[in-house]
């Protein structure tokens, strides 16, 4: 069983505050979503996870072991990092772009493997694009390509995933896809971080909820008590309302604030 442990991080870049004593672990069986407004260090929270960017203060361990103490093929193995958006400007196919994901488990100028190649296969089917496997990741729409990532991601068969905005660029259909995919790996034994704007899907995946705001830790719990109308109104600057679906899934109704006026206000 792997935990990831942040204890009251910090990060500061370019004499900017990003992040400011933030603290929760994460474990295996187990999805925490990451939410907050424009600017709350979401996406650098997940990158400081990952161990990609490091920490002024506090720090962050891996089964107790600090992550820059630690050899990056190890690391990688451990924990993988799906970004919102990557550049693919090369003419890769995207056998090829998902293969990559399987560096850390061959040497430098290694040629893949059988269990490189059954790694990236299954990943291509969980995130369903294995009928684009000869595409050229330059020819795909953005869907596709956040997809594709995914896959990378997934065939490092890392048991710890951060996932930043996974479903952003994605239709209905695949971003519900994406969702059941990570509660599937959760209940694997998988690890799952996930940064969202999407409120309302983190009633569907997570366990947990860590609500950022200004780089600080508004509320980590359940979902159920931390999204609530006071939070929401803090973070987010809205009147929410909860109702309730067909499905018995929670669905927030978000309403602009007003003032006596009758002008919105932020």
């Amino acid at each position: 069983m792997n935990s990831l442990e942040i204890t009251g991080i910090a990060v500061v870049r370019s004499g900017r505050e990003i992040l400011n004593g933030i603290s929760f672990d994460v474990t295996t069986n187990s999805t925490v979503a990451v939410v907050g407004p424009n600017g709350s260090g979401k996406s650098t929270l997940l990158r400081c996870m990952a161990g990609l960017w490091p920490v002024t203060g506090g720090a962050v361990t891996l089964n107790q072991t600090p992550l820059p103490s630690m050899h990056r093929t190890e690391l990688a193995r451990a924990i993988t990092y799906v970004p919102q958006e990557t550049r693919l400007d090369f003419s890769f196919t995207v056998r090829d772009v998902v293969l990559m994901g399987r560096y850390a488990h061959r040497g430098r100028f290694e040629r893949s493997k059988r269990d490189d190649v059954d790694a990236a296969d299954e990943a291509m089917g969980r995130a369903d694009v294995t009928h684009l496997a000869d595409r050229l990741v330059t020819n795909l729409s953005g869907g596709e390509r956040q997809r594709v990532l995914i896959a990378r991601g997934l065939a490092t068969r890392a048991s710890i995933l951060l996932l930043d905005e996974p479903t952003a660029n994605l239709d209905v259909d695949h971003a519900l896809d994406i969702l059941e995919l990570m509660r599937t790996l959760a209940r694997e034994g998988h690890a799952i971080v996930v940064a969202t704007h999407d409120l309302n899907a983190v009633y569907r995946v997570a366990d947990r909820v860590a609500l950022l705001d200004s780089g600080r830790l508004v509320a980590i719990g359940s979902p159920d008590d931390v999204l609530t109308p006071q939070n929401l109104d803090r973070a987010f600057h809205v009147r929410a309302e909860t109702l309730i679906g067909t499905e018995g899934i929670p669905v927030l109704l978000f309403h602009r604030l007003e003032i006596s006026s009758g002008v919105h206000c932020r």
